[in-house]
């Protein structure tokens, strides 16, 4: 009965050893989200600004190219990096070489 028991933890022990070292994401993964996060950042702190102080006169800085082209792309183009980063196998090498 007591080797039973000693076994049923050992056992429960080695299961919560192997699940502390297993991260679903690998480091590469988490490389290419910080990129991707500083991307779309980026492209809303150029999508800002361009208002009026005084509500009655009209701006048209509003519609300047970068606010209108680049900063929506940058924005698309970043959360296109953190799906690339999500789907990204982190261990691609590791599986190749086994």
């Amino acid at each position: 009965m007591q080797a039973i028991i000693i076994a049923i933890v050992m056992k429960e022990k080695k299961h919560k050893e192997s699940a502390n070292n297993n991260f679903i994401f690998g480091k590469k993964n988490y490389k290419f989200m910080l990129i991707g996060l500083g991307i779309i950042a980026l492209g809303f702190i150029l999508m800002s600004g361009g208002g009026s102080d005084d509500p009655n006169v009209f701006n048209p800085e509003i519609f300047n190219w970068r606010r209108i082209r680049l900063a929506p792309t940058l924005v698309l183009i970043g959360f296109g990096v953190q799906v690339y980063a999500i789907l990204l196998d982190p261990n691609k090498n590791q599986n190749s070489k086994s």
